[in-house]
């Protein structure tokens, strides 16, 4: 039962973390050029948003670490 928990968060995680990185900016924009921060993003370094995605994806993955481990443990 436990195992199947931990399956299906994993599963779930996996599809934010791949989520949250295509949000990301690259060299052309995403997701701060999409609610107007294109000029401040050049002229400030980074927004407010693309400050907390960062954090957001950083949780996300360490979680991901997380439950890869507790999964690891639980079907050896």
């Amino acid at each position: 039962m436990l195992t199947a928990v931990l399956i299906v968060f994993h599963m779930l995680l996996s599809v934010g973390i791949v989520a949250l990185v295509l949000l990301h900016s690259g060299k052309g924009g995403g997701l701060s050029d999409m609610f107007g921060g294109g000029l401040g993003a050049t002229a400030a370094g980074s927004t407010v948003v693309e400050k907390n995605l960062s954090r957001i994806t950083l949780i996300a993955a360490l979680m991901f670490a997380v439950s890869t481990f507790g999964l690891a443990l639980a079907l050896s």
